[in-house]
């Protein structure tokens, strides 16, 4: 199975799990070609919600976590300011950054709030 089928496959895991815990998902692997994508967008408690899924099989590389370093996080946060803003949200509308990580033994680990907006206006 080729890496993109990999991804999906947990990235639906992490989608049925936000679900049964409230999340209602707006959108799925928003792409914004300047920016990048977002694994999924979600709405819960009034917030918009965007979130980074990360799999990894096994420990060579550091847990799942650990993958949304700093220049991961800038290009989300930008790449959701734009779909705030293409959207029609207004720059103040509450969000906030969750990531999800999937280990090789499936346990799934959600970091509400796991970061703050760290992109330029």
């Amino acid at each position: 199975m080729n890496r993109r089928k990999v991804g999906g496959k947990y990235e639906d895991e992490a989608v049925s799990y936000l679900e049964e815990n409230g999340y209602r998902i707006l959108e799925r692997n928003y792409r914004d070609h300047r920016f990048g994508e977002l694994d999924a967008i979600g709405q819960k408690d009034g917030a918009i919600v965007f979130f980074e899924i990360k799999y990894r099989s096994g420990s060579a590389c550091g847990s799942p976590l650990e993958a949304v370093d700093k220049r991961k996080r800038r290009k989300i946060s930008r790449t959701a300011l734009h779909y705030l803003t293409s959207k029609g949200y207004g720059l103040y509308s509450p969000c906030r950054f969750d990531v999800i990580g999937i280990s090789g033994d499936r346990q799934i680990k959600h970091i509400t709030n796991a970061f703050e907006y760290c992109g330029t206006m």
